[in-house]
């Protein structure tokens, strides 16, 4: 028994779902998302409660269970609250600037790096070095955080670059004479 996948999901006011055979769709306050389940699970709406139920007994299908009720779950949560990620740069002159739909990062290369904003995802720069990515997809959002973090990853010596403000970068001693 998945102790995941036997919860149901309690649809807060304000909040409409909708199942359509193996679609699911979720539409809040904040924008409406929709997804596509594996037809290993059963999901139904009864009592204002989203239900998940596995179609057999193997062990993909109890799998599928859980990770069905979790990423449903993701949906309502973001169509109600939301998602935010929040990087810090580390380094001297490293900077993050938002024009439009267009970050611009200065990361100690020749170049200036810039990167498009995707549909869907708010970028804002409240100091040069601090970027809060946020948006209602919760993949969306940890992509684009993740994508970013990409472009200069922190080193273990000094720790320069671009790290989550909840990661701990481990650092590691220099060379000794």
């Amino acid at each position: 028994m998945s102790k995941i996948g036997k919860k149901a999901i309690a649809i807060p006011s304000g909040v409409n779902a909708a199942v359509e055979g193996q679609k699911v769709r979720v539409k809040g306050p904040k924008g409406e998302l929709a997804l596509v389940l594996d037809d290993e699970v059963a999901v139904k709406i009864e009592n204002n409660a989203i239900a998940f139920a596995p179609r057999g007994e193997t062990k993909r299908h109890r799998a599928a269970w859980g990770t069905a009720r979790a990423r449903v779950n993701n949906l309502v949560q973001g169509v109600t609250k939301g998602y935010e990620k929040r990087l810090e740069i580390t380094g001297v002159g490293y900077r993050a600037q938002v024009a439009g739909k267009k970050l611009t990062l200065a990361l100690g290369y020749s170049h200036e790096v810039n990167f498009e904003i995707p549909e869907g995802i708010t970028i804002v720069a409240p100091k040069p070095t601090e970027i809060v990515v946020s948006g209602i997809d919760r993949q969306k959002v940890g992509q684009v955080a993740a994508e970013i973090r990409d472009f200069r990853p922190p080193e273990p010596y000094k720790g320069k670059g671009i790290k989550y403000s909840n990661e701990y970068v481990y650092r590691k001693e220099g060379k000794k004479k």
